[in-house]
């Protein structure tokens, strides 16, 4: 299953859009998806192709992404975090301010910094975002995906510790 997230803030009408196209273009079976889509006050895409709602509560979200085979979601550090603590294959698409889905592009910058790392894939549009899902997928099959720990190394932590409290 793929779960796709938005976030509770902000539409993203571009990668709702791109995700029900993709839906809409897979030979049958298609993969399952379900959508957590906010919609915006007039002109918002209410997916077609796959189930969606606009507000999950904790337990249902938590529950949906617990069974996600692969994650897709705006460039949001939470949900970055989660996936990659949890060993979900994430295809993340930054929103872009020059296009009024954010308020300035620091998803872009998170994005290319995080660019490359295992089990994160990012398409920098739409037409990257079929290509990216596809691989996704096939690393959701793997036995060996990649997991971040849930907390830092102690060696940073310890360092960063060091350099703040100015014994470093």
């Amino acid at each position: 299953m793929i779960f796709l997230t938005t976030g509770t803030q902000i539409p993203f009408d571009r990668l709702v859009r791109a995700m029900d196209a993709w839906v809409a273009a897979r030979p049958a079976p298609a993969p399952e998806v379900f959508g957590q889509v906010l919609l915006g006050k007039t002109g918002s895409h209410a997916p077609r192709n796959f189930d969606w709602a606009e507000r999950l509560d904790p337990e249902r979200y938590a529950a949906l992404f617990a069974r996600a085979d692969v994650v897709v979601a705006h460039a949001g550090m939470g949900t970055i975090l989660t996936a990659l603590t949890g060993g979900k294959p994430l295809v993340v698409m930054p929103r872009r301010a020059a296009l009024g889905e954010h308020r300035n592009d620091h998803q872009i910058a998170t994005a290319n910094r995080l660019r490359g790392r295992a089990g994160l894939h990012v398409a920098d549009d739409e037409t990257a975002l079929p290509g990216c899902l596809d691989r996704a997928l096939a690393e959701a099959r793997r036995p060996d995906r990649p997991v971040i720990p849930p907390v830092a190394d102690p060696g940073f932590t310890d360092a960063l510790r060091a350099f703040l409290t100015g014994r470093g």
